[in-house]
C-alpha cells in the first residue's frame, strides 16, 4: 500500500512538471519503476499505459487553456507514433542504454543553448509569426523522439521540448502544449507495441493505477501554471532542467572520477539558480520601467 502510495506522488509530480515544462514523466516514473527492481521493458511499457490516460489528460488541459499548436501536433504525432511502435517492439532487443549517453550529451548542449536564446534573443511578443518546423526536419524530429521515449522509458519531450523551444517564434507555452497534446499518440502507439510483444502480463495494473490517478490530477493544474509562468522564466527554467536531467547520464558514463561528480552538481545548482535569479531582476526591471512609462503618459 505504501509502495502504491508512493508512486501516486511520483504520478502527481512527474506530470506536474511535465506538463508545465514539457519533460520528465516518463524519465521521473521510469527511474522510480527500475529502483523497485522491475524489468526495463515492464517499466516502459507500464509507464507509457499510464501515459495513455495523463497525455490525454494534459492534452484537453493545454487545449482548453489556448497552449497548442495544433499544425505542429499534426507533424509530430505521424513519425513519432511509427518511432515509438518500432521501438517498443525491439526494446528487448536493443541495448537503450548505449546510444543514451549521446543522446543526453546532445540533449545537454541543446539546453545550454536554450537558455542563451531565452536570456539574450528572448522577444516578448508572445503574437510574433512563426514559420512552423518544416516537414523535413518535423519527421525525423518525431521518430527519433517516439524512438527514443519507447526504449528508454522517456525521451519525447526532453528530445522535442528543446528542439521547438530553439525554434525562433514559438513560444515557450505553446512548445509545451504542443509536446504534451502530441505524446497522447506517442503513449498509445507505444503502448500497443509493448503488450504485441509482451503480453498484459508484463504490466502491473495497480502501479499503472497510482501512475495514473497522480498524473490525473496534477494535469489540469500544469496547464494552467504554464500560462501563468513568464515565458522568458519557462525558457531558463527548461532548459536547466534539460542539463541537470542529462548531466547524471554524461557524468557516470565519461566522468573521470566519481568524486567531482558533487561538484559539478553543485556548479550546475549554482548557475541555474543564478541565471534565474538574473532573470527575475531582469523582469522587475522592466516592470519598473513599464509602470514609470504608464505613470508618465497618465
Amino acid at each position: 500500500m505504501e509502495k502504491l502510495i508512493v508512486l501516486a506522488i511520483v504520478g502527481f509530480f512527474a506530470q506536474l512538471i511535465d506538463g508545465a515544462l514539457g519533460m520528465a514523466y516518463g524519465v521521473t516514473s521510469t527511474s522510480l519503476l527500475l529502483a523497485f527492481g522491475i524489468a526495463p521493458a515492464a517499466a516502459s511499457a507500464s509507464v507509457h499505459l499510464s501515459e495513455v490516460v495523463t497525455t490525454a489528460a494534459s492534452g484537453i488541459s493545454h487545449l482548453k487553456f489556448g497552449n497548442v499548436d495544433k499544425k505542429m501536433v499534426l507533424r509530430l504525432t505521424i513519425p513519432g507514433a511509427i518511432g515509438a511502435f518500432i521501438g517498443a517492439c525491439f526494446l528487448s532487443n536493443i541495448p537503450g542504454d548505449i546510444v543514451k549517453p549521446y543522446i543526453s550529451l546532445f540533449l545537454l548542449l541543446l539546453g545550454l543553448y536554450v537558455i542563451y536564446r531565452f536570456l539574450f534573443k528572448f522577444q516578448h511578443s508572445e503574437t510574433k509569426v512563426y514559420k512552423a518546423l518544416p516537414i523535413k526536419q518535423s519527421i525525423p524530429l518525431g521518430f527519433i523522439a517516439g524512438f527514443a521515449d519507447a526504449t528508454g522509458g522517456g525521451g519525447w519531450g526532453p528530445i522535442a521540448t528543446p528542439v521547438l523551444l530553439s525554434k525562433k517564434g514559438m513560444t515557450a507555452r505553446k512548445v509545451v502544449g504542443t509536446v504534451d497534446t502530441s505524446e497522447f499518440a506517442i503513449a498509445v502507439s507505444a503502448t500497443i507495441g509493448f503488450i504485441l510483444s509482451l503480453g498484459w502480463d508484463t504490466v502491473n495494473f495497480l502501479w499503472v493505477t497510482a501512475l495514473v490517478l497522480g498524473g490525473v490530477v496534477a494535469a489540469p493544474i500544469a496547464a494552467w501554471l504554464v500560462r501563468k509562468v513568464p515565458a522568458q522564466l519557462m525558457g531558463v527554467l527548461v532548459g536547466g532542467f534539460i542539463i541537470l536531467v542529462n548531466a547524471r547520464t554524461v557524468l557516470n558514463t565519461w566522468a573521470v572520477h566519481s568524486n567531482y561528480t558533487p561538484l559539478v552538481y553543485g556548479i550546475i545548482l549554482l548557475a541555474w539558480a543564478a541565471v534565474v535569479f538574473f532573470v527575475f531582476r531582469k523582469m522587475k526591471t522592466s516592470r519598473s520601467v513599464e509602470e514609470e512609462h504608464a505613470d508618465v503618459i497618465g
